[in-house]
């Protein structure tokens, strides 16, 4: 399983249209190779250099499997329509959707964009948290890919 963007390459920077000094908004995101026996996806973005520990933007469960494109700019919703009833979660900023990158001066901060391909649909409701998710997916994973995304103010 592979999952990329158009806008940019592993390890290069996250163009600033994405981020919290842009349109705050999220990336376009193409998939690829995902096992015939998935029954979801799950995309979750974090910052492990964040100074308070590793910071949750972004975390969508129960994309229908087939998906091969998630469309830039996914609206802010606990269950989003355009992606057959995917749920989001719960950010490190206390909302539901995608923020994007919106580290304190200094230097660049990582950003991992983990895909996962699981045996099962979960069962939580909208605005859990990463942990949650985590939790449920646990034995259920399939198959996995990250991209990681560079972006310092």
């Amino acid at each position: 399983m592979k999952i990329s963007s158009s806008v940019f390459e592993d390890g290069e920077k996250i163009p600033v249209k994405y981020t919290c000094d842009g349109e705050d908004i999220s990336p376009p995101l193409s998939i690829e190779d995902v096992p015939p026996e998935a029954e979801s996806l799950a995309v979750v973005v974090d910052d492990p250099d964040a100074p308070g520990g590793v910071f949750d933007h972004w975390i969508i469960w129960n994309i229908p499997p087939g998906t091969d494109s998630i469309s830039e700019g996914v609206p802010a919703e606990d269950v989003v329509d355009s992606l057959k009833g995917a749920r989001q979660g719960q950010n490190g900023f206390g909302e539901v959707g995608y923020r994007g990158p919106c580290p304190p001066p200094g230097p660049p901060h990582n950003y991992r964009f983990k895909i996962y391909a699981l045996d099962t649909e979960i069962g939580l409701n909208p605005g859990m948290k990463k942990e949650d998710l985590e939790r449920e997916i646990q034995g259920h994973v399939l198959a996995e890919d990250q991209i990681v995304g560079v972006f310092g103010r």
